[in-house]
């Protein structure tokens, strides 16, 4: 009886094993056996797989790239699927490598590309295809103007590097930006420094938290006031101890986060929760929400976020007649150490998935290539507060035109937005990247992760000392599977990429348990028969 089934057995454990390992587990990459010759003889049907909420003019560029690519590439037809949000196509994308059904092209962030490399040559590494004579970057046999690789602005470029190799190219890139209300911040009498420190934005927070005899506070006259609001506390986390030259993590994925310094940070940040100061959007909600009411003197949100922003910003969750009308100024982020200033970049990256026809990979690489125009940089970045990826777009004539006309009207040319992509190109030299392994975004998560903890005990009038903070340490590692799998601790234990969205959890269950009941099936066939 054991060994009739013998077979059918062997089949039902090699599908489960595919279906658990197309997520994890590392393999090998192979590289991308670039076609001598791009056939334009043959039809080609691409998915393009971007994000986008509510913006209607994006989902335009979109589909103006498209239709201009088209024209050049007449045997390319590329199919645009759209998603409110990144987390949803890292979703999507994680459960399509175990069905071998991913996007041709797909714009997603650097870390969550890591985990697609976790996958059966999922990811085309690029770094041949960038030096091809005939089409790679600015190759000889492109059909547009495509930039270079020295083009692309190295600081922007080295987010998409994995390990040895580059698997995408950059789209877009912001950092983060503070918002400041500074009718309220001169009101309160202080003026602005010419670079912002933590000191100086503690004291002013705590400055402003003062109330008049009806007990309204005397900045605004409302009886809602937080004075700084924080609104992704991963950036925060990170910057502060990239800024004190404290552990993140190395670059081949040695977590060294849980130190001293951490712990210090997450003391100053309980004292000014615990007074009211500082809040963060999870716990409050959306910071330019409170900064357009008059509620927030310091908010910090992305630069590419500057169209939410200020008492004119053309986007807003508000009603009209909640705003208050004050002078926004928009400066980098706070510092502790002026003379070397620290800040991050990141953004939406393009990556390429593997597919079996070589052909099909290099029109994939071609439109991939397209997004990196001119035309379509240009377009994208006067959208939000993003700025172009390639020197080339830059300093081209029109996006100096562009920047030069700051304040002509709150949309195209609003202030705020244009004064945000000012602060990220002046400050290029100034920026990082987090290094990108299998399991960066999860400590990535874990870090901001840390911070809310904190902010929400000391709300519950919980005791932050040592003894929290350390089991905080490990009770976060354990959440995110910082203490097993790929990468390593700072004390020699493993790190993961931490658990699969649900989704994709429930979607792979599911798919396992249709195999097991199909090859259940079999084995009842095959026995009936004997």
């Amino acid at each position: 009886m054991r060994k009739k089934c013998r077979k059918p057995l062997l089949l039902l454990a090699a599908a489960a094993s595919l279906l658990l390992t197309g997520c994890h587990g590392a393999q090998e990459r192979s590289a991308f056996e670039i076609p001598e010759e791009f056939d334009t003889a043959r039809q080609y049907e691409i998915t393009f797989w971007a994000k986008n909420d509510t913006n209607k003019t994006q989902t335009r560029i979109y589909e103006k790239a498209i239709s201009d690519f088209q024209e050049i590439y007449p045997n390319i037809t590329v199919n645009l699927r759209l998603y409110t949000d990144y987390g949803k196509i890292y979703n999507d994308v994680i459960t399509n490598i175990s069905t071998n059904t991913t996007p041709n092209v797909c714009i997603t962030y650097p870390d969550h590309i890591a985990t697609y490399l976790t996958g059966s040559n999922s990811v085309v590494p690029l770094d041949d295809l960038f030096a091809d004579e005939n089409y790679g970057l600015g190759g000889s046999g492109v059909l547009f103007d495509a930039p270079t690789q020295e083009q692309i602005i190295p600081q922007f470029l080295e987010e998409c590097r994995v390990g040895e190799h580059y698997y995408a190219i950059p789209y877009m890139r912001s950092t983060e930006a503070c918002y400041i209300n500074k009718t309220y911040l001169e009101k309160l009498g202080y003026e602005l420094p010419e670079t912002l420190t933590w000191d100086f934005i503690w004291e002013v927070s705590e400055a402003a938290l003062e109330k008049d005899a009806d007990g309204n506070f005397s900045v605004n006259g409302q009886n809602v006031m937080i004075p700084f609001i924080y609104k992704s506390t991963d950036n925060m986390m990170i910057q502060m101890l990239r800024q004190k030259g404290a552990g993140y993590s190395t670059e081949d994925g040695e977590i060294q986060i849980f130190n001293d310094t951490t712990k210090e940070l997450l003391y100053t940040i309980a004292e000014h929760v615990k007074s009211g100061a500082f809040s963060t959007f999870k716990i409050s909600s959306y910071p330019a929400n409170f900064l357009n009411a008059g509620q927030c003197i310091f908010a910090i949100d992305s630069t590419a976020g500057a169209t939410w922003m200020g008492s004119h910003a053309p986007l807003s969750d508000i009603s009209e007649d909640k705003f208050v009308e004050f002078e926004t100024a928009v400066m980098p982020i706070p510092q502790f150490d002026t003379e070397n200033p620290q800040m991050i970049s990141q953004g939406p990256s393009v990556c390429i998935f593997q597919k079996e026809d070589s052909q099909e990979v290099l029109a994939s690489w071609l439109f991939a290539q397209y997004l990196l125009t001119n035309e379509v940089q240009i377009a994208y970045a006067q959208t939000e507060g993003y700025v172009p990826v390639t020197a080339k777009a830059q300093e081209s004539a029109e996006y100096q035109d562009y920047l030069a006309r700051c304040g002509e009207d709150n949309s195209t040319y609003y202030d705020v937005k244009i004064k945000a992509s000012k602060l990220l190109l002046d400050n290029v030299e100034h920026t990082f990247v987090t290094p990108v392994f299998n399991g960066s975004a999860s400590l990535r998560d874990a870090a901001g992760q840390m911070i809310e903890n904190v902010a929400k005990s000391t709300r519950r009038k919980q005791t932050v000392d040592d003894a929290y903070i350390e089991t905080l340490y490990s009770d976060v590692a354990a959440l995110y599977h910082l203490d097993e799998g790929q990468g390593t601790l700072s004390d020699g234990k493993k790190a993961d990429l931490g658990p699969l969205p649900t989704t994709s959890v429930i979607l792979l269950a599911t798919l396992a348990a249709v195999w097991v009941l199909i090859l259940l099936y079999v084995v009842w066939k095959a026995v009936k028969k004997k």
